[in-house]
């Protein structure tokens, strides 16, 4: 066994690989960008190198960088992670020519697989079943479309080096094919280096089902059951879960042996995945192999009780498979959520900032939270916006999905954007539920899944009103215990008055709507609505009765923002204090900004034009994926203030835009 390794990544994949070396007894060295410097893999390692600037082609994807930190580090091998280098050919070449482990598989293998054309001409002699479409390495726009046409629509163009969702389009009609071929090999050569696409046929409600295998030096391979991982968007995964709904145990073997067979061809050794989609008849097909550990591998470590991080490093270090096919466990359920720093709201835009708050669920044998970040850490336009995978676990599908929305209910996040409300509703929806997913399924239930924040209950108004006058309390008392009289009653901040109370209107606003509480003092204690209260609770957290009316939440502050959470929603609130802001002004104007720090790809009118509400105005690539800024409203494009290629800057005004009268 290894005694030092590097981790070529970071975020909440190289926390993990750290976690389980402390627990092997092996020293750990991370790498880290300039944007990283105080990152939580930074602050965990034993040792940490700085490999660059912020961007990740600076940095994370300079392999000569990281195969000398390893070198001077006396790191004994690397894991890669996934993502970056994990499936680059060229890296592992370097580390076995620097004479480091690469714990991955052979580089004959990530050869055979990197490209999906050449892998599907591969599982095709292998005799692994395959969706009919073009993979051949003629990629002259006239002709792919010649190919979509023969295929059939609709179709899905996939960039051959891809993965993550990145570099796919659906296409609906020959006429679309081309703009989307355009849009797919940009962001394809933005995330891969590489535009070259395939092109299948795209099956109606298919499920995506995937096998996890594992092989040794030895010639041993094992496959440790499947993932069902149809809940998507813009084909990345959301949602994940093993075993697979509805699966038997024939088709589980069935596609067990397929996988197999599939990594055999290539002599895979070390942790893979193969790719399969199923079509409403049961049938299946390859779709890819993924080289590497899935971002999805805590639930198949749920299910087995196995850590997949350690059967790496045993098996990279020339170890045999701790198991046999028939030994391999499996019992109960498991569910996998990735939390984003996005809003689904506003088309899943990522969202930047400081994370000002983050409390997950307690940790259990039942809840797992894997995280690359922590309270006060930024979340960053370089790098991928997840937050934190929440993994549950329970004895059947029914309680795992009930733990699970349990888990997203206690989860709070404040600072940035984030989807938990958009899971909750997914993870609650009746397909989810009775396990009728499909690939399809959050496009066709948008409206729902997408809707609206509810307005806030009168109770979370009665929570910000507590906590406000809780605070003030507090401020008041801490000053005055710094004078010279604490006892003084201008330094108790009970409303104390002479031969009188003192009753205040408090008021808050929600988007347009504004909310007045009526609150007052007696007692030492406050009164709401004229009713006595009785209030318990510190920190953020409030509990308080109103008579026989009783309730509780977390209140947490952002300036003059109050994030309210309550009974698994988050409300977020507004104090209105009219005199807050005596004698400032506001400027207004019509543009459209840029949402976050990025390039911008294509200006899609002309100026002049006069579009409709929705109509795409440009597109603007960020965090490696392609984003659609639209008309807000019917109007005239009276000029573009930037231009193809410009790199941008969170804010700046993009678009002079005039809505029609």
């Amino acid at each position: 066994m290894f005694t030092k390794i590097l981790i070529a990544n970071r975020g909440e994949i190289a926390c993990r690989v750290i976690a389980t070396c402390r627990r092997l007894g092996i020293r750990t060295v991370a790498v880290y960008s300039e944007a990283d410097a105080g990152a939580r893999h930074v602050r965990l390692a034993d040792e940490a190198y700085c490999v660059g600037p912020a961007a990740s082609r600076e940095s994370y994807l300079r392999a000569e960088r990281i195969v000398e930190v390893a070198r001077r580090s006396g790191a004994q091998a690397v894991h890669p992670g996934y993502g970056f280098l994990s499936e680059n050919e060229g890296f592992a070449e370097a580390c076995a020519a620097a004479g480091i482990a690469f714990i991955g598989p052979p580089v004959t293998a990530i050869r055979a697989m990197g490209s999906k054309s050449a892998a599907k001409a591969l599982m095709e002699k292998a005799a692994v079943p395959l969706v009919p479409g073009y993979h051949g390495d003629e990629q002259a726009p006239a002709f792919l479309r010649t190919q979509a046409d023969r295929i059939g629509y609709p179709v899905l163009i996939k960039a051959s080096a891809g993965g993550g969702g990145k570099g796919m389009r659906v296409v609906e009609s020959s006429e679309a094919f081309e703009a989307a071929l355009a849009s797919c090999q940009r962001e394809a050569r933005a995330s891969f280096g590489d535009d070259r696409v395939l092109v299948e046929k795209y099956l109606q409600r298919p499920r995506h089902i995937e096998i996890q295998v594992f092989g040794d030096s030895q010639g041993n391979i094992v496959s440790l059951h499947e993932r069902d991982c149809s809940a998507q968007r813009r084909h990345q995964k959301v949602v994940e879960e093993a075993p697979a709904p509805h699966m038997t145990a024939e088709r589980r073997a069935a596609m067990g042996k397929a996988a197999c067979d599939a990594a055999r061809a290539v002599g895979y050794v070390g942790a893979g995945t193969v790719e399969f989609i199923a079509d409403t008849g049961g049938e299946f097909y390859f779709m890819e192999m993924n080289t590497r550990l899935q971002v999805e591998h805590p639930v198949t470590e749920m299910i087995t009780g196995l850590d997949l991080v350690e059967w790496q490093l045993r098996v990279a270090s020339g170890e045999p498979l701790p198991l046999r096919q028939e030994q391999v466990p499996l019992r109960g359920h498991s569910i996998e959520v990735r939390v984003y720093a996005e809003e689904p709201e506003k088309g899943f835009l990522p969202s930047i900032g400081r994370l000002a708050h983050f409390a997950p669920p307690q940790a259990s044998a039942h809840v797992r939270v894997d995280s690359g970040v922590e309270q006060g850490d930024e979340i960053s336009p370089h790098y991928d916006p997840m937050i934190a995978k929440l993994i549950v676990w329970d004895e059947s599908r029914e309680r795992a999905t009930e733990r699970m929305l349990r888990a997203l209910a206690e989860f709070r996040i404040a600072g940035v954007g984030n989807n938990i409300a958009f899971l909750s509703r997914l993870v609650g929806h009746a397909e989810f539920r009775a396990g009728q997913v499909d690939t399809g399924l959050i496009e066709r239930e948008r409206e729902t899944l997408l809707a609206s924040a509810a307005a806030a209950p009168v109770t979370a108004f009665e929570a910000a009103a507590l906590w406000r006058l809780r605070s003030e309390q507090a401020e008041a008392r801490a000053r005055g215990a710094a004078t010279l009289d604490p006892q003084s009653p201008w330094a108790q901040g009970d409303g104390w008055r002479l031969n009188s109370t003192q009753s205040r209107s408090l008021r808050f606003r929600q988007g347009e709507q504004e909310t007045a509480v009526a609150v007052g003092y007696a007692g030492g204690g406050f009164t709401v609505g004229g009713a006595a209260a009785t209030l318990a609770g510190e920190g953020d957290a409030l509990s308080w009765a109103l008579g026989e009316h009783r309730a509780e939440a977390h209140v947490v502050a952002l300036g003059e923002d109050l994030h309210v959470f309550q009974g698994g929603l988050r409300h977020l609130l507004q104090v209105v204090d009219p005199l807050a802001h005596a004698g400032e002004e506001q400027e207004a104007h019509g543009g459209l900004t840029a949402p976050m720090p990025g390039k911008i790809v294509a200006l899609l009118v002309e100026t002049g034009a006069v579009v409709e509400k929705g109509a795409p105005l440009l597109v603007m690539e960020a965090m490696k994926m392609e984003h659609t800024l639209c008309a807000p409203a019917r109007g005239t494009v009276k000029a573009f203030l930037c231009t193809a290629g410009e790199q941008v800057k969170d804010g700046v005004e993009l678009v002079d835009f005039e809505a029609a009268a």
